[in-house]
């Protein structure tokens, strides 16, 4: 009687701290390494980071797509400039336009 009485308070006395142990290392383990703990804060810290990245890609493109259809438009034409590219494409001059030929070798500039 009295060995059993002795491993009933021993039981007693173990099993509620161990039951705690184990929930604080679940718990704190979770904290660490689950779903919702400090890696997968840090992971998406870094997902985070790719995202505004991208963005500011993407923004970064627009603007230089943006700029390029402003030009197309009818005030963005600079004739002169248009002129200037047609005739160097369809390798045409005008009747008063000067033409200083040179040799193929000579570098123009």
């Amino acid at each position: 009687m009295q060995i059993v009485r002795f491993i009933r308070r021993m039981i007693r006395a173990i099993v509620p701290p161990m039951v705690f142990l184990g929930i604080a290392g679940y718990f704190g383990w979770n904290a660490t390494q689950g779903d919702h703990g400090m890696q997968a804060y840090q992971q998406q810290l870094v997902l985070l980071e790719q995202a505004k990245q991208a963005r500011q890609d993407s923004l970064t493109e627009q603007a230089a797509w943006r700029r390029r259809v402003n030009a197309l438009k009818e005030k963005g034409l600079d004739t002169d400039i248009l002129d200037e590219r047609a005739r160097a494409m369809l390798n045409m001059a005008d009747k008063d336009d000067i033409v200083v030929p040179y040799d193929r070798h000579d570098p123009v500039f």
